[in-house]
């Protein structure tokens, strides 16, 4: 473009009427355009354009003010992706000062984005020189839609475009590119490119295509392969149509499609369709498919083969009846007739009558299928079963002859169907029972079976019959007198080569002489045994390699088993004291290798847990050959030997016992009033079956006070589990208690038995039992009140006889009242309730408890603490242990660490400093204190963790305490942990 109204110094005046007449053709323009300094700076947007930036009605380049901005300033309307292609035309139509053309993306006023196509036109004075740009933006918002949706179709569908010319492909879309493994900012290829991308063993014939194609300007399909730069093969199907313009060929234009999983399932089926034709080869069964509507039949080769009819022949009902042997053809046909008026399935055997005059047995069997139209069609398959019709005829031949041969046996023999019905039974059963074989055919035998032994005997049977085991089994028959004789009963089956059963054989023999002298050595043993049981000391007598085989009475009774669970026990020292067993071991092995018996001192566990000291002695008895048939140990009780001997090698022994006699209840520490309160509750409850519920705050040892209970209780020699409910998750404490069957759930690889099954017999004690689940709390009530429950995905209920004790640090009244606790679950668990006191309300007892815990952890640490520091014991007083007895133990755990003197001390600075209040002696003035020091702690963690309470960064984890204990502190000091919690959207 060439301007000629130019001022005097050669530019174009902007207040010039040339100016104001291009600014209103600009603004009248149906599209954006603009107006630029030579720099390219934007000086000018019409309207349209404006108004579509967002511009203020008063910016400066709505009325082509220079404003000295830089060409790229306008750069932030378009999208960041298109920057840099953007700057690169620019640059060059700057440098070059010609038009040019390139397509962005501008951000609208409202922040959406719309595709635009800009082009930029020189204005150039008369001289040539470069006065100004002219430039306008064409929206191509929906070309590149129609664009990205071809593309996107293409790339779904595997499938791109291209135009073929006779020199070159003109064309190639992005997706063709992806197919052939190429960049798609290449051109598209030359034919020689092209077929040098075509496999080595298509090539030859893609070349004779294209020129076919081109000489003949037809339009072609072909599928050929090709080879990625990466090596990998590809399937690409070809398909093009030629072009004209008036009449005259130009070009060829079509698509290419990736098919590479289509021919590969194409060879599968083609391979699958082999291995079938094969099968039924091998198998000689063909399959066929008939219409009874329309009488179309289609038949396998395997078919034809078995017919005998030739490929050609289109086979129709009547060349198969005419195939049919003919004392067969009527059971054909009432086949073929029920089939052909609705019957949904036929299944029959029958022969067939070769042109060679051979006869071949086959078996048929179809299934009626139906379309949408109710079009029926059966399909079926039919098998030559000739060899094995032959093969069963040898069989009964044999059967027979057989059957002459066992028939001289002296005992009985039989033969029983695959079903184990039986279907023989040889001369010497007909003379011993006096039943006929045809009486004793199938389950007639069962008559003369002892009513004892029937049903144990028809379930071992059915059993070896369902799995094909051989079979064994003693069982009692009755004899034609009607007296009954023990029998040992055997049978194995008779599989053909394909590994079926085709038959059972058995003996069965006469065994009575034998029963009786096993009887006769069973009533020796019970002699020996009932002796035995009358010796004082304890007796076992072992196997040749110490199997377990019998046990003395009181023996049982002092370990509190019966003779099947001590058999079954399977650590072989379990009742060894852990101490003892190297030195058993060292004895058990030196009279194994050397036949020889020993004797030694060891401890033996009680059926209640606790030890007593014997003397073992054990023997080998051999037989006449000087073999080893039993080793008899017995072991004589000389407890009070060793506690007298125990006596006098230990000092301070009696001093030691006395303060245990006058201090101690189990493990609790104590003579406080408040204590010996619940000790007297403890005596009272233990020996009855009541349920008990210790409450009281945390650490104050309401499990010393459970395990007690469970102690002195009729339970005391069976087992006591401890569950704490907080520390199971939730989805996981149902499992935990009730046990789990296999695959209840993901993860649930085999059976688990619940605590409470392994707590059968004696205690199970649930601790934090208000941390509960509703669903779980549901499931104890029924075990507390029906003494019964059903495992985590089991249908089965299971009873138990299990005593249950509770503790709790919670308000469970309150937890209750607030529906956080079902009412009736804490009546049931209620009947005996314990209160445990806080260790402020005995401080009587801290005195004890420090001696206690210095003496335990003392002798721990090898030190020698001879007496307690008189102002750490005062300050122990003093303090009011908000962690109780705990809390106490682990101070003084700490503190016997440190401690390098004989006189024992703490760091004071280990405890709060408010406990040390001058006015301790007042206790309401201590209590507000420590509830104050609580508050203020509880709240700064609840402030710190946004009102979280549990979790890893909750406020329970922050404070090191559980988090039923912050929960029953946070309701005991009424704090609102709701207004520490940060608000939505904050």
């Amino acid at each position: 473009m060439v301007v000629t109204n130019l001022d005097a110094n050669g530019a174009l005046h902007p207040h010039s009427p040339f100016w104001a007449q291009l600014q209103a053709t600009l603004n009248v323009l149906p599209a954006h355009a603009f107006y630029a300094l030579p720099n390219g700076a934007l000086t000018f947007l019409n309207a349209r354009l404006a108004d579509y930036l967002g511009l203020p009605k008063d910016h400066p380049q709505r009325f082509g003010t220079d404003t000295g901005a830089d060409w790229n300033s306008n750069l932030d309307f378009l999208h960041p992706d298109d920057h840099e292609e953007t700057r690169r035309v620019r640059s060059e139509c700057l440098s070059t000062g010609c038009a040019g053309q390139v397509s962005f993306r501008v951000r609208s006023a409202e922040g959406g984005y719309r595709w635009f196509v800009s082009c930029s036109e020189p204005v150039q004075a008369a001289d040539g020189s470069l006065l100004y740009w002219i430039g306008v933006n064409l929206d191509i918002e929906e070309l590149k839609q129609a664009e990205f949706y071809l593309a996107e179709g293409q790339r779904l569908a595997h499938t791109g475009s291209w135009v073929f010319t006779p020199d070159r492909f003109e064309y190639w879309s992005s997706e063709l590119f992806q197919i052939h493994g190429l960049d798609p900012r290449v051109k598209a290829p030359t034919k020689e490119e092209y077929l040098a991308l075509v496999h080595p063993e298509d090539r030859e014939f893609v070349e004779q295509r294209i020129q076919e194609m081109l000489a003949a300007h037809r339009a072609f399909d072909f599928t050929k392969r090709i080879v990625r730069p990466d090596g990998q093969i590809r399937s690409v199907r070809c398909v093009g149509v030629p072009a004209t313009q008036e009449e005259t060929f130009r070009r060829f234009v079509g698509t290419g499609m990736d098919v590479t999983e289509q021919e590969q399932l194409t060879q599968e089926l083609r391979r699958r369709e082999a291995y079938l034709a094969e099968a039924q080869s091998l198998s000689q069964t063909g399959s066929f498919g008939w219409k009874p509507d329309t009488g179309e039949i289609v038949w396998s080769d395997e078919t034809y083969r078995i017919f005998e009819y030739d490929r050609s022949v289109k086979p129709t009902i009547e060349l198969a009846t005419q195939r049919v042997y003919s004392e067969d053809r009527a059971d054909f046909q009432k086949v073929i007739d029920g089939a052909s008026r609705g019957a949904t399935d036929f299944e029959h055997t029958y022969r067939l009558l070769l042109p060679n005059g051979e006869v071949k047995h086959v078996h048929a069997k179809a299934h009626a299928l139906q379309d949408a139209s109710g079009n029926r069609e059966f399909v079926g398959a039919v098998t030559d079963i000739t060899e094995r019709v032959r093969a069963e005829a040898v069989i009964r031949k044999q059967e027979a002859e057989l059957r002459d041969v066992v028939d001289t046996i002296p005992a009985i023999v039989w033969s029983a169907l695959p079903d184990g019905s039986n279907s023989y039974v040889n001369s010497r059963w007909v003379e011993y029972s006096g039943m006929s074989p045809e009486h004793a055919a199938g389950s007639g035998w069962e008559v003369a079976c002892h009513a004892d032994d029937l049903q144990q005997h028809l379930a071992k049977w059915l059993a070896s019959v369902a799995t094909g085991n051989p079979h064994e089994n003693e069982v009692r028959f009755r004899r034609s007198d009607g007296e009954y004789r023990w029998h040992l009963d055997r049978g194995v089956p008779l599989r053909d080569e394909d590994g079926n059963i085709v038959k059972w054989y058995g003996v069965t023999t006469d065994i009575e002489d034998r029963k009786r002298a096993e009887d006769k050595i069973r009533e020796q043993e019970t002699e020996l045994r009932q002796t035995l049981d009358f010796a004082p000391q304890l007796v076992g007598v072992y196997g040749p390699n110490r199997e377990r085989l019998h046990l003395n009475r009181i023996a049982l009774d002092y370990l509190g088993l019966s003779l099947e669970e001590w058999r079954q026990t399977p650590e072989r020292l379990a009742f060894v004291h852990p101490d003892d067993r190297a030195r058993y071991w060292d004895y058990f092995d030196h009279a194994l290798s050397g036949g020889s018996g020993y004797e030694l001192e060891i401890r033996l566990r009680k059926g209640d847990g606790t030890y007593r000291w014997f003397l073992a002695r054990s023997n080998p008895v051999r037989d006449d050959k000087g073999q080893i048939r039993r080793w008899y140990v017995t072991c004589t009780d000389i407890e009070d030997r060793k506690r007298a001997e125990e006596k006098l090698q230990q000092e301070n022994i009696a001093l030691r016992e006395e303060i245990d006699r006058a201090s101690m209840f189990e493990e609790i520490v104590g003579t406080s009033p408040a204590l010996q309160t619940v000790l007297s509750r403890i005596s009272k409850v233990a020996p009855t079956d009541s349920t008990v519920l210790i409450t009281g705050e945390t650490g104050t040892g309401k499990e010393l006070v459970a395990r007690a209970i469970h102690r002195r209780s009729k339970r005391a020699s069976r087992a006591f589990i401890s569950v704490n409910c907080a520390a199971i998750p939730r989805d996981l404490i149902a499992s935990e208690l009730f046990g789990h069957e296999k695959g209840a759930f993901t993860g649930a690889m085999q059976r688990r038995v619940g605590r409470f099954e392994l707590a059968a017999g004696g205690t199970i004690f649930l601790d934090e039992v208000g941390e509960l689940s509703p669903d779980t709390q549901v499931a104890l009530l029924r075990v507390l009140q029906e003494r019964e429950f059903e495992r985590v995905g089991g249908g089965q209920s299971i009873r138990v006889d299990v005593r249950v004790i509770a503790a709790t640090n919670r308000d469970l009244k309150a937890a209750v009242a607030n529906g956080a606790f079902r009412e009736d679950l804490y009546y049931r668990l209620n009947v005996f309730p314990v209160e445990m006191p806080p260790l402020r309300a005995r401080r009587a007892d801290i005195p004890l408890l420090v001696e206690y815990f210095i003496d335990r952890y003392a002798r721990k640490a090898g030190k020698n603490i001879r007496r307690v520091d008189k102002k750490t014991l005062q300050f122990l007083q003093s303090y009011p242990w908000p962690g109780n007895i705990r809390e106490l133990q682990n101070v003084i755990e700490r503190s016997v660490i440190v401690c390098e003197t004989e006189i024992f001390t703490i760091d004071e600075s280990w405890l709060s400093q408010r406990s040390l209040d001058a006015r301790s002696d007042s206790k309401p003035f201590l209590s507000e204190k420590v509830a104050a020091t609580e508050r203020e702690m509880i709240e700064e963690a609840l402030r710190e963790c946004k009102g979280r309470v549990y979790g890893p960064s909750g406020a329970a984890a922050k404070l090191g305490i559980s988090r039923s204990t912050l929960e029953s502190k946070i309701q005991s000091l009424k704090i609102n942990k709701n207004r520490f919690k940060t608000p939505l959207g904050t």
